[in-house]
């Protein structure tokens, strides 16, 4: 399958990554969606993503753009320096996918593309045909868009936030791993690294696997940790896991940071835990399909009256959509935020986070995901079961009575004793993602291997 874009980015298999096809892919998004004499551009940590930005830098160069390469740093990083500076950007990443595969993230000088932007870039280079010469791979080097964004937070919070806390970093392969023991010992706390990769190593924040679960616990009794930090391979979502090692998920994180910040707007995904609206700490709650292009024309539609607008998705990429005091709005998805303010709040309150977020409704989430299923069947699987209510009723069984359906992104299916099931198929890879919401944690991980059992057998 030819690289496509998907919830965020586009995303495909290093070997169909071209330095042609990348360069194209640059040429277009500069001369569609933004026109400019200067561009940023920046990579993770994956072996194959040095080879693609030459071939994006080349391809920009080429249009006689100036290019600036920000070196590897997290793409909230280069999002935040290039829209300071008004200019485009390009982030080389396949985020949390596996290494045999890659993407390229494109940011107009306002901010992350829409999906009518990237059907418009895909077209263009669909026609390009390779006219333009290739330019010089980089022009100049900007070695500040890391340690601004390490002061973005290390400005906001109080020095002594963290301060006492022994907090691990599971650094595997996230470009972010320096960056965030810069922000632990600028906030106070001990930073503790453990498990730093010299291979990639693709850690999906929403979909933690069990080996990587036993390891969190195993090092947060080992080291007396009060908390484990960490990131995806682009460090756009947040890790975060609590004294026991137990990961806190992503929407939970959304929800404190949201409170945190004082927020009265929120804009999510289905996907998220609908303890955002059972909280009943926001005037608005803004339900939106899952990627963080929908996530920011809610949050825009959200801010057309006054209000103060945040977005996060359940894998706990966090957007700012508005100017905080001391932290000015940064709409595209960070992790940082999302780990250091649930932390400095459970800190202040000195509850620790699992006392954090008992405050919160008993409302958990589970996830998972099958792995290497084919796109067409995920799709067949999700438009049976949407369409035919006794096909629902089997592949159900057993879950009780349903009590609503939504079909925004995916099926969601409410049952009537409060239990949620929800598949959907990846927009950016070839797995089917599955998420469960329950009361508890034991009753949503429950439901969820038992629906990935069936689907199993279903798309087999």
């Amino acid at each position: 399958m030819a690289p496509k874009f998907g919830t965020s980015g586009l995303r495909g298999l290093v070997s169909e990554l071209t330095d042609d096809l990348c360069a194209r892919y640059a040429r277009a998004f500069l001369q569609v969606c933004a026109p400019a004499d200067t561009v940023m551009i920046a990579r993770d940590l994956r072996p194959s993503s040095e080879r693609i930005a030459a071939a994006v830098a080349s391809g920009a160069a080429g249009l006689g753009v100036r290019v600036i390469d920000c070196g590897e740093v997290p793409t909230p990083a280069l999002a935040l320096a290039a829209l300071g500076r008004g200019v485009p950007s390009v982030m080389v990443t396949g985020s949390h996918i596996p290494a045999d595969r890659n993407g390229l993230k494109f940011y107009s000088p306002r901010g992350e593309i829409t999906k009518a932007e990237e059907g418009a870039i895909g077209d263009r280079a669909a026609r390009d045909a390779a006219s333009v010469a290739p330019g010089p791979a980089v022009t100049e080097r900007d070695e500040t868009a890391g340690p601004r964004y390490v002061d973005r937070y290390l400005a906001y919070f109080d020095p002594g936030a963290l301060a006492g806390l022994r907090v691990g970093v599971y650094q595997h392969s996230t470009v972010a791993r320096e960056m965030l023991g810069d922000v632990l010992r600028g906030l106070g706390a001990e930073a503790i690294p453990l498990g730093r990769s010299d291979h990639f190593i693709p850690v999906d924040t929403e979909a933690v696997d069990p080996a990587t679960r036993q390891m969190l616990r195993g090092w947060a009794a080992a080291h007396r940790l009060d908390a484990i930090v960490s990131a995806d391979g682009d460090a756009d979502r947040p890790l975060l896991a609590d004294a026991a090692g137990e990961v806190v998920p992503g929407d939970v994180l959304g929800t404190l940071t949201a409170m945190a910040l004082g927020a009265d707007t929120v804009v999510t995904p289905v996907s998220s835990n609908t303890m955002v609206e059972a909280s009943g700490a926001f005037a608005g709650v803004i339900r939106t399909r899952i990627g963080s292009p929908f996530v920011i024309a809610g949050m825009e539609a959200a801010a057309t009256a006054p209000c103060r607008p945040v977005g996060f998705e359940a894998n706990g990429g966090f957007l700012l959509g508005f100017d905080v005091p001391g932290l000015p709005r940064l709409m595209t998805r960070d992790s940082f935020l999302p780990i250091f303010a649930p932390l400095a709040a459970a800190h202040r309150r000195g509850v620790g986070l699992t006392g954090l977020i008992d405050r919160l409704p008993a409302r958990r989430t589970a996830a998972d995901r099958l792995e290497n299923v084919a796109t067409v069947k995920s799709l067949a699987l999700v438009a049976r079961l949407s369409g035919d209510a006794d096909a629902r009723g089997v592949f159900f069984a057993g879950f009780g009575p349903e009590a609503g359906v939504d079909r925004t992104d995916g099926l969601r299916v409410t049952f009537a004793d409060g239990l949620i099931l929800h598949l959907r198929p990846s927009g950016n890879a070839p797995e089917l993602r599955c998420y469960a919401e329950a009361p508890s944690l034991d009753a949503a991980t429950s439901a969820l291997r038992e629906v990935l059992t069936r689907a199993r057998a279903a798309v087999a």
